[in-house]
């Protein structure tokens, strides 16, 4: 079998199954099998299948058909231009998180800061940051020891172990340092709404990172109050929030004695990342 006829085939398998992006999945994943990038494949769309890669595509293919994510077939998901190891144990990286990166990265550009990530996952944020800011150093905690597996590998993969550690914990139980900048993408889903997100989520990704109780702001609110004592005076505050959340956060922000300074929308004018700073204590 060539390449064309395998992706041709693979595509009309995921259609039927109402996988919607299934040409590209099923160009992504054999690329991945072949180890050759999805443009050169497509250019060599006549080579033969080698009999052992048909095998492990058509694995791979009925794995996605369940709907499971790409990225977990693959064990990899890009952000930041890199390829993050991702695996059950965290969150698939999403490119609106990229969103905040961008800011955060053009203000604190050339500085020497100390950062932590609450609920790191894949460290795929703190090591993307740590990657433009070279002076810097960070710390990443997770409630997952799984995670933080996956987190300690991304850091050796990219070069960054001797500045970014990582280290499980609890939240309420974490006490080391004060820090310049505490970015965070909190499970923020409200608990009744878990229900309704994508198969690809709810039977793949860990819920514990997704699910923010009641109204979604359990661990937020947390992140929050925590923070006022981790931050340096005049530190930042960076926060991933959900839909309709901004209201309520910037109003315990406030109440926390934190100043938005700035804020970032995604393509559907929601806002998804409020930057504030530390500027009073109670």
């Amino acid at each position: 079998m060539i390449v064309q006829q395998a992706i041709e085939q693979a595509s009309k398998i995921l259609k039927k199954n109402n996988i919607l992006s299934h040409e590209l999945d099923a160009e992504l994943i054999l690329s991945d099998i072949m180890n050759i990038k999805k443009e050169l494949l497509i250019i060599k769309n006549k080579a033969i299948v080698p009999e052992k890669i048909i095998k492990k595509y058509k694995v791979a293919i009925n794995r996605r058909i369940k709907s499971e994510p790409v990225a977990y077939i693959l064990g990899k998901k890009e952000f930041w231009s890199e390829n993050f190891i991702v695996n059950h144990s965290t969150l698939v990286p999403r490119p609106e998180t990229e969103l905040m990166l961008y800011k955060l990265i053009k203000f604190f550009k050339n500085r020497k800061i100390n950062i932590l990530d609450i609920g790191t996952g894949s460290g795929c944020i703190l090591l993307s940051i740590l990657k433009e800011l070279n002076l810097s150093r960070g710390t990443g905690i997770d409630i997952s020891a799984k995670a933080i597996e996956i987190a300690k590998i991304n850091s050796k993969k990219i070069g960054l172990i001797n500045r970014a550690k990582f280290r499980v914990y609890d939240l309420n139980k974490f006490h080391l340092g004060k820090y310049d900048l505490i970015i965070s993408n909190p499970p923020y889903i409200p608990s009744m709404q878990i229900k309704n997100l994508s198969k690809d989520i709810i039977n793949f990704e860990p819920l514990s990172a997704l699910d923010g109780g009641r109204d979604g702001l359990d661990l937020v609110k947390q992140v929050i109050y925590k923070s006022k004592y981790l931050l340096k005076n005049g530190g930042m505050l960076a926060l991933e929030i959900g839909h309709n959340q901004y209201s309520q956060v910037s109003k315990q922000l406030r109440y926390c004695g934190y100043r938005e300074i700035n804020r970032e929308y995604d393509l559907n004018h929601n806002v998804r990342c409020i930057m504030s700073t530390k500027v009073k204590f109670f």
